[in-house]
């Protein structure tokens, strides 16, 4: 685990500042209307001042990477923060323009630098697949949540049946060497197509944040292309 964990950093930090185009590249953008789902899910979140009397909501990105998501998080009346264990991608994403209000913190799902029962939302996009131990991140995350707090997770599903050798060859194959093309790393990617299916399966993910200690869970499909392709997918839980 620990030897993955260096890894895994070590890819992130090297491609951080072609990480988002990459993104575009290989997802033609689709990424972006996934994520855009995901912030919509959490857009109604109010602060619940269990810890502090008329405080903002506090909204947690987790693995956040350079804040595309949490730039979409940010409004009035809320503290967004941040939270990835590479600071190179925080650093990529806080020198971007209107990131003024967001907040970055380095760490690990494992060990989140919050308090407990701090935190009124927590989206986290395609990062559990990247964690050494997705069990603990999970038990992490129910730790950090106020109680009738907002969980989303946004992370690939398994297409139907028809479509999934398709996929299967297109996240393998294309994915990877799209990546490595823009990153000028032979182990980046190849990296990322190994860790994809950490949450590929809806009811083992329903099953995991259910041990973890989040009872109600829904899932909403991300977009019109994900509702055909199942190639991502939103779960929510309170």
């Amino acid at each position: 685990p620990d030897e993955r964990r260096q890894r895994i950093r070590r890819v992130f930090d090297a491609v951080a500042p072609r990480y988002d185009l990459m993104n575009d590249l290989m997802s033609l953008g689709i990424h972006r209307l996934w994520k855009r789902a995901l912030a919509r899910q959490v857009a109604g979140v109010q602060g619940r001042n269990a810890d502090r009397a008329g405080g903002p909501a506090r909204v947690v990105d987790l693995a956040g990477g350079t804040g595309d998501v949490a730039r979409l998080l940010a409004a009035p009346g809320r503290e967004v923060i941040v939270v990835d264990p590479s600071a190179e991608m925080m650093r990529v994403g806080a020198a971007r323009r209107g990131m003024g209000a967001v907040r970055w913190r380095e760490g690990e799902a494992e060990a989140l630098p919050l308090p407990a029962a701090s935190v009124d939302a927590l989206v986290v996009s395609f990062g559990l697949r990247n964690t050494t131990r997705p069990m603990a991140a999970l038990a992490e995350i129910h730790r950090v949540l106020k109680p009738g707090a907002r969980f989303v997770c946004l992370e690939f599903s398994r297409p139907a049946a028809g479509l999934a050798p398709m996929y299967d060859l297109y996240s393998r194959w294309v994915i990877p060497a799209a990546g490595m093309r823009r990153a000028d790393r032979s182990c980046a990617w190849g990296n990322w197509s190994r860790s994809r299916p950490t949450c590929s399966r809806a009811t083992a993910c329903s099953w995991a944040v259910t041990a973890a200690g989040d009872s109600s869970i829904s899932r909403a499909k991300s977009s019109a292309s994900t509702a055909r392709s199942g190639a991502g997918a939103i779960r929510t839980c309170t």
